[in-house]
């Protein structure tokens, strides 16, 4: 499919959004890295849902709000957005970074979320091993890691990044430094808070996951009451384009049911 493209005015800035499909809307949140554009992955999903794909603020062709400086505000931001697309409740589904974000965003108002996905989540301090802090590495280093098979990084991104390429990922990091940084990519009150989530929660986590290790994933299970976790066997991070058919998969059905 072809998705159309819009910008959506929330807090003072406008947020780039991709839309596509019918049914059922689909909120999908992307990765610390940006959205790379309209994945397969996507496509698949608008086969049986509204897809929307916005960009963060910050990123990609979004507009920067100077003043955001944590997760939870670009939360807020969401909420206001869902609020303007009027599509309520919605089917959320967070990558890592974005996972994070649809946790936030179930702590402020569960029922706009009929269903939560959270692939691959950052958000909890790992008991066990670390996040992987991007920022100790060349941007490049990092996407690589996301990816057990480096020929599905190849057919995304291309052995060799643009400069335009190369320029954007440096423009998302800088807003993921922003807001995420101290403490790397997790939240200390979210462990407490999000016990009062009830809504239907799917954990996916990639078995081979270099980025954010898999017991983050089994912290969220834990907590959440009405949660359950599956594995996607030979997948790292980057889930949506490394097992795109097998993710989505798992999404559909889990929605339906």
């Amino acid at each position: 499919m072809t998705p159309t493209e819009s910008f959506i005015e929330v807090a003072g800035g406008k947020i780039q959004m991709l839309r596509a499909g019918s049914g059922r809307p689909l909120l999908v949140l992307h990765h610390d890295v940006g959205n790379p554009g309209w994945l397969p992955f996507y496509d698949t999903l608008a086969g049986g849902f509204a897809v929307y794909v916005p960009s963060h603020p910050g990123f990609g062709k979004s507009d920067r709000p100077e003043w955001m400086r944590n997760v939870r505000d670009m939360a807020i931001s969401y909420e206001w957005l869902l609020e303007n697309l009027a599509v309520s409740p919605v089917a959320m589904v967070g990558l890592g970074f974005g996972g994070w974000i649809a946790a936030e965003m179930a702590m402020m108002c569960r029922h706009n979320i009929s269903h939560l996905v959270l692939v691959n989540p950052m958000g909890f301090q790992p008991q066990q091993g670390q996040i992987l802090d991007q920022f100790l590495i060349n941007t490049i280093d990092y996407i690589r890691s996301g990816f057990e098979d480096q020929n599905k990084c190849v057919e995304q991104y291309t052995a060799e990044p643009t400069l335009d390429q190369l320029e954007q990922w440096e423009i998302n990091r800088e807003m993921t430094s922003r807001i995420a940084y101290k403490p790397y990519m997790y939240d200390q009150t979210l462990p407490q808070l999000i016990r009062g989530v009830n809504t239907p929660t799917l954990i996916v986590c990639g078995s081979q996951d270099r980025i954010v290790p898999r017991v983050c994933g089994e912290q969220y299970g834990e907590a959440l009451p009405q949660a359950r976790l599956e594995t996607i066997s030979g997948g790292g991070h980057f889930l949506e384009m490394e097992k795109p058919a097998e993710l989505a998969k798992m999404i559909k059905d889990f929605v339906a049911a």
